[in-house]
């Protein structure tokens, strides 16, 4: 069975950069045509697609968080990264990585494995 889960601090203070890990087991980073992905949930916002890393390592992120976000992946341990930096109260939220197949030839991809999921309070 594929399963992801998520690390990292608990807690983080504003305009400090948060850092997150995903590790993952029962499947390879690099399998073909899966997408690898980090997804936030907040009672304000509700459910937000962050970004994801392709087998090849290309990433695509959402405009909501282009700008101060990366997502990395480090072949050799089979996990993947995320970092947001100057993060604020408002982004306080349970952080979950994601995997998601893709369908239709590669238009079209569903998250088919979730993480239990990690909460980050951003407060000083």
């Amino acid at each position: 069975q594929v399963r992801v889960q998520e690390s990292g601090p608990g807690l983080v203070k504003p305009s400090q950069p948060l850092s997150l890990a995903c590790s993952i087991s029962g499947a390879s980073i690099t399998d073909k045509y899966y997408l690898w992905g980090w997804v936030r949930q907040s009672p304000g916002k509700g459910l937000e697609w962050m970004g994801v890393i392709d087998f090849h390592g290309f990433t695509y992120l959402s405009p909501a968080f282009k700008s101060r976000t990366s997502i990395s992946r480090d072949t050799s341990k089979n996990q993947f990264s995320l970092q947001v930096n100057s993060v604020a109260p408002e982004d306080t939220a349970t952080y979950y990585c994601v995997r998601s197949g893709t369908e239709s030839g590669g238009i079209i991809s569903i998250i088919d494995t979730w993480g239990q999921g990690t909460l980050v309070i951003v407060s000083s």
